[in-house]
């Protein structure tokens, strides 16, 4: 909730109160701070609405987790811990304070025997009870220029741990972090400094996030515990879940990470099934005895954290558990190996010195060493079944332990360290051929497979796309004889030439030159055709057919681009000129690379086929193709692999896999799982397939990721083809409803189809609940829309479409935009916009045309057009209204009852009390009453601030007579000149003299007033005080500035 938020429906009754009863059943003490400096002092004894740690409780904490530390000790650590952090950065302060929060403050501590570095402890992690766990509601916070109140905010010792954002049940919960989180991020950053993790509710909608989360990183909390109870709602559970006070501090302590994700630092906050899970895992550790070092398998689906649970795991294990744990870290591949290590390593799990086992007697000296991680390929048991340690205290974490050859070599790790425990994780489940893997690591401790994932957006749904069926591969036994030998072989060199020997003429007709030259084509269209700019991959059957497929997509690619920008020079309509212009841009820009694992004799085994790997290889070893596939902004956008990257290689800006490789089980699940990364402003991932691998997908799936329900969390394009055309027979119905026919806007021509556009914009708009059903219908139809594009079935439906999209454009355009660029940023430039006969183009000059300044208004002209178009006008004029009504207040807060007065209007015409017409009179009524207050200042003789100074000492009204109001109008002018002249200096705020002066000043002045003023002295130099304070920044900056 921003400072000025009048139009609040039923938030505080629904959400708000609930919210904070609910709080108090588990143990909070709650406190509303709406009127905090109301009386002589806070009530929360801070000085200043700048302060985000209340101090007070904070030394009081302090002092009794650290009864040892002097008290000249603990003011230093409060001076340290609430210092100006402004310059290093939201995230970075955030990360230094948890620091302190986690391991405590060194402080130098004066003793008699000398001086010692002696730990300060904020919170007492073992010890619920032991700290102070407080609710404020309705906290009025400053920043540099702004003030702002957020809903309710958890203080642990004094310290702002957790933000909760809540929004009417009317407003989605992401209109609060576009809205307010956001904003306050921009407006009172600090706040951010301490913060634990943000919740975002409207009630029936609920996620949690991070500091550093875009909103769709955001997360829902659907189980308050592992037995899966749950709340009434979704922020019943959420709360229950993560704010009762263990939780909340098991959360803070054991599931935070600061790490780097596509060269930008980030902070993770775990997600419920991580949480959940990881608590299993510990469970089972407590009983390892009696399950004979089985710790169990952890079965998290691809792209949903699996690593990051590792890392929580890990590092709970190591604050909660006695003991000088050690974890083997152990993967199958060295590219995954580096993978995981440089995780830990970025995440600050491992900060020692690096420990790879190289062999077994390697991995015997670096345990005998007593390191806390050490990291090794399983192929180094591959001839070891002798004891190389019987340490008790260590924790073998192997990664995806379903591989064919774990089976044996898992029973030689057991073998070797007979004393260990033993866990597994895998993004794939166990099946009947893998039970030896249950022998050594166990049963399930966790499971959360692909279908849950994403039901919980924790990864994107996947489309699975057939094209060219006509080039399929007929016989059904060739991809199961052929994927068991790949599979088998990993894309081993001489496996790959023994499936060449043992299928040649099949693997002749996959890798058929004219075949391939028709798939590289429909690659580059389909590519360019993508409602969305995401990376993609495409998976080649080998390292040949990888190099070929990059040469002849890159003809392609080039003929393509020829042909466009011919289109682009003879095209005459301005902004499709504009728009292929853009498109033969991006064209230009975008990159494309091979990459392909070594193999001896590869340049010769290439040139035999006619290829050359030399170009490729250079590339490979110079660059980091790894980091630029991985950054969303590098131009490196298609990338040719056969195996590589196909495993534990996380992109998610990746959103396009093209398939053409034979491929089932896990080694299908673990490639169409690079598509299904969240990432901003991606909707879902692509699977388009030229080798049949449909059947063997529905396989997978049914094993793998289908849920109990059983339905494929995959879905075929053809399907989803049925739910658009579902979702556009909705909005035609809604339409019809509004006598709104899209048949006849689409045939008429241009000016005819503007006017039709108009008119069905003032049909929607007479009602908020059309207005906004009418949003709902249109933003799911287009993200589905996007989401099938390039599909040529759909461009019988795109005309509809579009038009939807045109009128929903045009109400946005109804309201006023702050700033016109702003709002121009917000209308997606989409080649598809373009509908050839409409002759409606949304231009600049059309939102200039809205805005409205109402002291300019001729109201016999509004009269005139509001009988045409009554919705409309009437929609525009009250959104003006709005618009004046909080730049009226933000000048002068004491023009609030204004937006009560507007308030009562807009729920009067909802609630079918008014009709439009009475609407609009009493709207043009309440112009005329917002005109004259914007003109009282110079019937006062008083400027605006002057004027914002006068009424902050006279109102609520207070009975004088002539004499006395202008000695108070005087005492007003010579205040603000003084304070204006003298008193703010630069950054004035942030030094505790400067501020005082300040004070002084005003008292000073107020001590002036007349006798009226005695018994309301402290209160009136309170509040002007803090009207300076808020408005008054440096001596060219603020409000009036």
């Amino acid at each position: 909730m921003s400072s000025i938020n009048p139009f609040k429906n039923s938030e505080n009754n629904l959400v708000e109160q609930p919210t904070i009863k609910l709080f108090k059943e588990l143990g909070w003490k709650t406190h509303n701070a709406f009127n905090e400096f109301e009386s002589e002092t806070s009530s929360l004894e801070r000085n200043e609405r700048s302060e985000i740690v209340l101090v007070s409780r904070l030394r009081s904490s302090l002092i009794k987790l650290n009864p040892s530390i002097p008290k000249e000790c603990i003011n230093e650590a409060i001076e340290e811990f609430t210092r100006d952090r402004s310059t290093m950065g939201s995230l970075k302060a955030n990360e230094e304070i948890y620091k302190f929060l986690k391991d405590g403050m060194n402080i130098n501590v004066q003793r008699d025997d000398g001086e010692n570095y002696e730990k300060v402890f904020f919170i007492d992690w073992n010890n619920i009870e032991n700290n102070d766990f407080l609710l404020v509601s309705q906290l009025w916070i400053t920043g540099d220029y702004y003030t702002r109140r957020p809903d309710l905010i958890g203080f642990v010792n004094g310290i702002p741990l957790l933000l909760v954002e809540l929004k009417s049940p009317t407003e989605t919960a992401k209109s609060g972090f576009d809205d307010n989180i956001t904003d306050y991020k921009d407006t009172i950053p600090q706040l951010f400094f301490y913060n634990a993790f943000i919740i975002i509710s409207n009630g029936s909608e609920s996620k949690i996030g991070s500091t550093s989360a875009g909103w769709e990183h955001y997360s829902e909390w659907k189980k308050i515990n592992s037995e899966g109870e749950k709340g009434i709602i979704s922020l019943d559970t959420l709360i229950k879940g993560t704010c009762e006070k263990k939780r909340l501090l098991d959360l803070i302590e054991n599931y935070i990470l600061f790490t780097s994700i596509e060269g930008k630092d980030v902070k993770i906050l775990g997600k419920n099934h991580q949480y959940l899970g990881v608590g299993n895992a510990l469970q089972a550790l407590e009983d390892i005895e009696n399950k004979e070092g089985r710790m169990g398998v952890f079965w998290h689906t691809q792209g949903s954290g699996k690593s990051v649970s590792m890392m929580f795991l890990s590092q709970k294990i190591l604050r909660k558990k006695q003991g000088d744990w050690t974890f083997i870290i152990v993967t199958d591949r060295k590219e995954l190996d580096e993978q995981i290590y440089k995780g830990f390593v970025d995440a600050g799990i491992v900060t020692e010195k690096e420990a790879h086992a190289e062999t077994c007697k390697d991995l015997q000296k670096l345990l005998n060493e007593n390191h806390r991680f050490v990291f090794t390929l399983i192929h180094k048991f591959r001839d070891e079944t002798k004891t190389i340690s019987k340490r008790e205290n260590v924790i073998v974490i192997v990664d995806e332990a379903h591989r064919t050859q774990y089976d044996s070599l898992a029973l030689n790790m057991r073998s070797t360290l007979p004393k260990a425990s033993f866990i597994a994780f895998t993004g794939t489940p166990l099946i009947s051929t893998e039970e030896k893997t249950k022998e050594v690591f166990g049963d399930y401790v966790s499971k959360y497979d692909f279908k849950q994932s994403v039901d919980d957006k924790a990864t994107v749904p996947l489309f699975y796309e057939n094209r060219i069926p006509e080039l399929q591969i007929a016989n059904e036994n060739l991809n199961e004889e052929m994927e068991q030998i790949i599979e088998e072989a990993e894309l081993d060199e001489e496996q790959m030439k023994k499936v060449e020997r043992q299928f040649a003429s099949n693997y002749k007709l996959i890798t058929d030159d004219d075949r391939l030259e028709k798939i590289s084509k429909d690659i580059v269209d389909h590519f360019m055709g993508r409602g969305n700019s995401g990376k993609a991959m495409v998976i080649c059957i080998d390292k040949a057919t990888a190099i070929k497929m990059y040469d002849k997509v890159h003809k392609h690619w080039n003929n393509y681009l020829k042909k466009i920008i011919s289109e682009e020079q003879s095209e005459t309509n301005i902004d499709l000129k504009k728009q292929l212009k853009t498109k033969i841009e991006f064209m230009k820009e975008t990159d494309s690379a091979v990459v392909v694992s070594q193999s001896q004799n590869e340049i010769r085994d290439m040139k035999e086929k006619g290829l050359d790997i030399l170009p490729h290889r250079e590339r490979y070893n110079k660059e980091d193709l790894d980091t630029n596939f991985k950054n969303p902004e590098h131009p490196l956008r298609m990338v040719f692999v056969c195996a590589m990257w196909l495993t534990g290689f996380d992109v998610p800006s990746c959103s396009t896999l093209y398939l053409d490789k034979p491929m089932k089980n896990h080694t299908l699940m673990q490639a169409i799982a690079r598509a299904n990364r969240v990432h901003k402003n991606k909707v879902s991932g692509a699977i388009v397939d030229y080798i049949g691998v449909f059947r063997n997908l529905q396989k997978a799936l049914s094993i793998y990721g289908a849920g109990d329900e059983g339905d494929s969390p995959i879905i075929d394009k053809a399907v989803l083809l049925k739910q658009l055309q579902q979702s556009v027979l909705e909005a035609d119905k809604f339409c019809k409803n509004k006598k709104i026919d899209i048949k006849i806007i689409f045939q008429a021509e241009s000016f005819k189809r503007i006017k039709l556009f108009d008119e069905a914009v003032e049909k929607i708009v007479g009602n908020e609940k059309d207005k906004k059903k009418y949003f709902s219908l249109v933003n799911h139809l287009w993200k589905m829309y996007k989401s099938i594009l390039p599909e040529p079935k759909i461009k019988e439906l795109k005309p509809q479409v579009l038009i939807y999209k045109i009128i929903s454009k045009k109400i946005n355009l109804l309201t006023p935009p702050v700033d016109v660029s702003e709002v121009m940023d917000k209308i997606d430039q989409l080649l598809e916009d373009s509908i050839d006969t409409s002759g409606y183009i949304i231009k600049e000059k059309d939102l200039k045309k809205r805005y409205v300044d109402l002291s300019k208004i001729d109201f016999d002209k509004l009269k005139d057009k509001f009988k045409k178009n009554k919705n409309t006008e009437a929609e525009l004029l009250k959104n003006a209204v709005q618009e004046k009504i909080k730049k009226m207040v933000k000048i002068n807060p004491s023009r609030i009852d204004f937006f009560d007065k507007l308030q009562k209007l807009i729920d009067n015409y909802n609630n079918n009390s008014i009709n439009v017409e009475e609407l609009f009179k009493l709207l043009t009524e309440f112009v005329n009453d917002l005109n004259e207050e914007d003109r009282r200042h110079f019937a006062e003789q008083l400027t605006e601030e002057e004027l914002t100074v006068f009424d902050i000492l006279t109102k609520p009204r207070i009975e004088m007579n002539d004499k006395d109001v202008k000695k108070v109008k005087k005492i007003a002018k010579t205040l603000l000149a003084k304070l204006k002249n003298e008193k703010i200096t630069l950054d004035w705020r942030k030094h505790q003299a400067s501020r005082a002066s300040v004070k002084v000043a005003i008292k000073d002045a107020l001590e002036q007033l007349p006798g009226c003023y005695k018994e309301i002295y402290d209160q009136k130099c309170k509040l002007l005080y803090q009207h300076v304070y808020e408005n008054y920044f440096n001596p060219d900056q603020g409000t009036y500035a």
